[in-house]
């Protein structure tokens, strides 16, 4: 087991909270970074320590190299995580972030004996709803044209030629793990999944959203909220509500 200065290149822990009984590991999306999921954190504390993942090539790991496949991914961040689960561990996951929990949640499982409360996916269709999608071979300019789609880069990222020429590797890299990613749907977890979604999500329909189901031996649940791919700056207050309800109850079976 890697000590957790090692695993520091990995995770962020914007609010501390030490004497909470359950970890909730929050995954950015395709192109984002830790700092997205810090006002989730700031609510869920102390109630919950939360744990936010920092992925290579972007903000203090610009200089890495991006990761290009989702395996290598998982392999990767579950070993940065076995330091931290001396307490009950539930995952949260929005687009390439949702992909990333179920297969870090299979990793713990499988190998490691480790089965989470839960895994919240987000904004993401279930593993097996297999789209051919190509924005990884676009130009620098046909990548920026899908973020702008998809509303999930803040506009000052978008309108700095030189922010954006900084970060668009990671965003390419991302894309190519995310749309080279393969799930059958023979492969399954023993983690309740809980799914949220967008009912105007280009990337994702309703139909796609509640195939997850097929993915969990465990129990099952889907929230359809008003907006796109990225509806969950439109719902926070009622999201952390989920999380925490679930969280809180995952924590009393414990």
């Amino acid at each position: 087991m890697i000590d957790k200065q090692n695993a520091d290149g990995w995770i962020r822990r914007y609010h501390a909270a030490n004497e909470s009984p359950i970890r909730l590991v929050c995954l950015p999306h395709a192109g984002g970074s830790a700092s997205f999921y810090f006002p989730m954190s700031q609510a869920l504390a102390p109630a919950v320590d939360v744990l936010s993942v920092q992925y290579p090539g972007r903000q203090d790991r610009r200089h890495e190299p991006g990761i290009t496949d989702i395996g290598v991914y998982a392999d990767a961040l579950t070993s940065a995580l076995l330091p931290w689960v001396d307490r009950p561990l539930a995952l949260f996951g929005h687009s390439m972030g949702a992909v990333l929990a179920f297969e870090v949640t299979r990793r713990l499982e499988r190998d490691h004996g480790i089965t989470p409360v839960r895994v919240f996916a987000s904004g993401r269709r279930s593993p097996s709803s297999f789209r051919p999608e190509t924005v990884h071979l676009r130009d620098d300019d046909g990548i920026v044209a899908e973020m702008r789609e998809l509303s999930g880069t803040e506009a000052a990222i978008l309108g700095s030629e030189e922010i954006l020429r900084m970060v668009l590797p990671a965003i390419r890299s991302d894309y190519t793990a995310i749309e080279n990613y393969r799930a059958t749907p023979q492969d399954t977890v023993k983690t309740p999944i809980t799914v949220l979604t967008g009912e105007s999500d280009p990337r994702t329909s309703g139909e796609e959203a509640e195939a997850w189901e097929g993915h969990t031996l465990g129990g099952f649940d889907i929230h359809r909220f008003s907006g796109g791919h990225f509806f969950l700056a439109q719902h926070q207050a009622q999201i952390l509500k989920i999380v925490s309800e679930e969280l809180a109850a995952a924590t009393r079976k414990g």
